[in-house]
């Protein structure tokens, strides 16, 4: 029987530590490749605290500087392309999005394992902070390779994000609209590439891990088992869903990156964009966390990691697309239809309540 994948990654049992006595945010990340061609990355952001996150517009031309350790002035750019996508804390910079060449790049947290490069004096120039990686790629580069190529000129360094008050911990996804996808992670003070088959991604540890920790699921189907004759009496499975018998579904990020791989892998392509759009969202729907089912302990107080916001961006239309906590209704921004060369950077709220249909009269 087929399993959903092909992979020859030998298997290895890895111990993990306890990385923090506190919820760290569950972010999960998956690629569709709809039959037209395009390309749909699709993402949770989780956190315990409210974010402030917003879509944000950042025109070409806008002139960026950059944060270096101990909050110094660092690398200085100017944006080329046009971006949207969402931010936090309502800072100018994009936390996922897209620009108008259909280059993506997604933060997500990498605690315990994120270890930013050195960065001396003499090169606080060539430096970012973690929250600004991606908008420089996203405002320099076309596509994944020139932003790999970018990563590797610039240094991130231990800059602490003064309304969070710490160093955030970081990965990278990077993707485009040709299909090429990339993680990038800054491990022992190096900056590490992996290309990245599955589009997948979540938090620690790093993402060979990940890859490797699949060869502990290569008997998952989406075929459901035969019954099996044992000492002449037939055991024949309980409803649907036995060939993923196993598939674990915690929040951990090792449990929800298998879980990503398997519904992203095994799910039918779908026969446009916009039917891939909406897929993603219900494929997401799986790792939504429910407030109150991750509880753990911050500054002396309880707090519970949630699901904040889902985003899905079509890379080869331009469409940035998110429903929130507050509000499940999908919205929508399409970068064609924004003004990339406004003075400054603009806004689109996230906020606003769920609105309940009332359908009664409507009664035939």
């Amino acid at each position: 029987m087929k399993s959903f994948w092909n992979i020859t990654a030998c298997c290895a049992l890895v111990a993990l530590s306890i990385l923090s006595a506190s919820p760290a945010p569950a972010c999960t990340g998956i690629t569709l490749s709809p039959k037209d061609g395009s390309v749909i990355f699709a993402r949770t952001l989780e956190f315990a605290t409210d974010l402030k996150s917003n879509v944000i517009v950042v025109p070409r031309g806008k002139e960026y500087v950059g944060t270096a350790p101990g909050n110094q002035p660092g690398l200085r750019w100017t944006t080329k392309y046009g971006t949207i996508g969402a931010n936090a804390v309502d800072l100018p910079y994009i936390i996922d999005g897209i620009n108008e060449k259909g280059l993506h790049v997604g933060l997500f947290y990498f605690p315990g394992f994120a270890k930013y490069q050195t960065v001396e004096k003499q090169d606080f120039e060539k430096s970012l902070a973690p929250w600004e990686f991606g908008t420089y790629l996203l405002g320099t580069c076309a596509n994944a390779n020139e932003a790999v190529a970018a990563a590797g000129k610039v240094l991130v360094g231990d800059a602490v994000q003064k309304e969070m008050g710490i160093v955030p911990p970081a990965h990278f996804i990077v993707s485009d609209a040709a299909g090429n996808c990339f993680v990038l992670e800054h491990v022992d003070g190096e900056l590490k590439v992996h290309q990245n088959p599955f589009g997948v991604i979540t938090n620690s540890p790093a993402f060979d891990w990940h890859v490797t920790n699949l060869s502990n699921y290569m008997t998952l189907s989406p075929e459901n088992k035969s019954n099996i004759d044992l000492a002449g009496k037939q055991i024949a499975s309980l409803g649907q869903g036995s060939g993923m018998l196993g598939l674990p579904g915690d929040f951990t990020p090792p449990s929800r990156f298998v879980r990503a791989v398997a519904y992203s892998q095994t799910a039918l392509q779908s026969a446009d964009a916009k039917a891939g759009v909406l897929q993603a969202f219900h494929i997401l729907n799986a790792f939504d966390i429910p407030v109150g089912a991750a509880a753990g302990v911050e500054g002396g107080h309880r707090v519970f990691d949630r699901t904040l916001w889902t985003s899905v961006a079509d890379l080869k239309n331009g469409r940035f697309y998110f429903r929130t906590l507050e509000n499940s209704q999908i919205r929508m921004v399409d970068i064609t239809k924004v003004d990339l060369d406004a003075a400054e950077v603009q806004t689109i709220s996230m906020r606003g309540d769920e609105q309940i249909e009332d359908l009664s009269a409507t009664a035939k």
